[in-house]
């Protein structure tokens, strides 16, 4: 796969990302500093950085996620206005997956079940750290975050880090928060969520 393949898959996934996360509250989370390479900008420098996917694009630490926005025909909706929240899974988080899983959920026929583990990564609204982590207190432990795609997401706080519970029991660390983008905001994941 060529680097600008996996630019265009990593942007796509980072928007399709966006549009399914819904606000939440989370803690701080200690930075990943490999998920921040790149055009990753502050929230401060969202009008500076671009949409969802052209921040994730300009990551190479998305390009498998680019690579996935781009085959689920995601990319419009992350480039649409929003504003989106994003957990955007990192390179390392895909490459959990299972190659011949992963590789299926690229092939043509699978544009819908890749569509909605995707959306399943974003939540409508602009839900920074700070927000988050206040859903979070304010829920007595614990968050519920309807993403884009239907399905729900617990956010918690463990060791100082948020931690997403999804669908079926399986549970990502938030490894770097507040990425900004003219449309939303991006979170980075060490593991893919699973909707059921």
């Amino acid at each position: 796969m060529t680097f600008r393949t996996l630019g265009l898959v990593a942007v796509s996934t980072a928007a399709l990302l966006a549009a399914a996360c819904t606000p939440a509250e989370e803690a701080t989370p200690a930075t990943d500093a490999a998920a921040t390479e790149g055009a990753m900008a502050p929230a401060g420098d969202a009008a500076a950085a671009g949409t969802i996917v052209t921040v994730a694009q300009g990551n190479p630490d998305f390009s498998t996620l680019v690579s996935a926005v781009v085959a689920a025909e995601l990319v419009d909706t992350l480039n649409g206005p929003g504003p989106f929240t994003v957990f955007a899974p990192n390179n390392a988080a895909f490459a959990k997956i299972p190659a011949d899983t992963l590789n299926g959920l690229l092939q043509p026929a699978q544009k819908a079940a890749l569509a909605g583990v995707l959306t399943y990564h974003v939540v409508a609204g602009r839900v920074d750290a700070a927000a988050l982590t206040q859903q979070i207190e304010a829920g007595g432990g614990s968050a519920t975050l309807t993403t884009v795609q239907g399905g729900t997401l617990t956010a918690r706080v463990v060791d100082g880090a948020v931690v997403l519970t999804d669908e079926k029991g399986g549970t990502s660390k938030v490894v770097a928060t507040d990425v900004a983008a003219s449309n939303g905001v991006i979170h980075v994941l060490d593991t893919v969520v699973m909707p059921n």
